[in-house]
């Protein structure tokens, strides 16, 4: 997809696995298994699909998935897959090297979404893209180095600590323009300071929803992960975001979901829903 200069392309770096309850919050098993099934252990297979922006003398990742430093232990908890893709293979297929990636939009620091960003080398850990800025939020960043007992286990200091002892760690605040076309908006529900990236050229406009919509089965204002520090702030910025979505026509680029690559949506008598299932690669 383009979108003014910028080719825009979906990076699959695997698949994983969270417990389904968790994910849909306060609905039912009833509802949520018909469109999710679980399996024997009650988890739901999610993608960790990525954002490459290329374009304007910039090579772009927004998000970069679980990583590889996971112990035995935790691959079986989370069930991680690469067996069919990976970060650095997917780049590859578009003929993107590590070093040739100049910047790392961070929506937050969950493992999920920062764990791919270090990378043990000779018994150390450096960042994956050597030549990359990576960009947080300034917010998240503090509650990163502090979470509470409610979020502790999302966070891995070993994904994003050597980020900033090796001095590639930019931090940012609010809503604004990172790069030309490409704005951050900023959501408090799931976690504090999460940025959503936006590419538009002013006719096409594509929105990163990362933790806000992980799924198209999160559409539904009330379908709220249990993850969420603010799960009431979660569905007025759900209401927001979805009625901007509307009315100026947006792309949501899906993170989690396994088969959806983003979607548009419609109004109808239940409030918003799917319109259009799109293949952004």
């Amino acid at each position: 997809m383009k979108i003014g200069p910028y080719e825009v392309l979906p990076i699959e770096t695997g698949r994983f696995a969270l417990d389904g309850g968790a994910m849909f919050g306060v609905v039912p098993w009833v509802f949520w298994s018909k469109t999710n099934p679980p399996d024997e252990r009650r988890r739901i297979t999610l993608a960790a699909r990525c954002l490459l922006i290329r374009g304007n003398g910039k090579v772009i990742l927004v998000d970069d998935g679980n990583g590889t430093k996971f112990s035995e232990k935790l691959k079986d908890i989370y069930r991680l897959d690469n067996s069919q893709s990976d970060l650095i293979s997917s780049l590859a297929l578009h003929g993107v090297a590590p070093g040739d990636v100049t910047d790392v939009i961070l929506t937050h620091l969950h493992f999920d979404h920062a764990g791919g960003s270090t990378k043990v080398e000779n018994g150390k850990l450096v960042p994956t893209f050597p030549r990359a800025r990576y960009y947080v939020q300034k917010a998240h960043w503090e509650l990163a180095k502090k979470p509470t007992e409610k979020d502790r286990g999302s966070f891995m200091r070993d994904d994003y600590e050597p980020l900033l002892e090796h001095g590639v760690l930019e931090f940012v605040e609010g809503e604004f323009e990172l790069f030309p076309g490409i704005k951050m908006l900023v959501c408090n529900g799931h976690t504090t300071a999460q940025q959503l990236p936006t590419i538009s050229d002013g006719k096409t406009s594509l929105l990163f929803c990362c933790d806000l919509f992980p799924t198209i089965s999160h559409l539904p204002l009330p379908y709220v992960m249990a993850y969420d520090v603010r799960p009431l702030v979660t569905i007025e910025e759900k209401k927001k975001v979805l009625a901007r979505a509307y009315e100026e026509r947006w792309k949501l680029f899906l993170e989690h979901d396994p088969e959806v690559e983003a979607i548009t949506v419609k109004s109808s008598d239940k409030g918003f829903v799917v319109d259009e299932k799109l293949k952004i690669g």
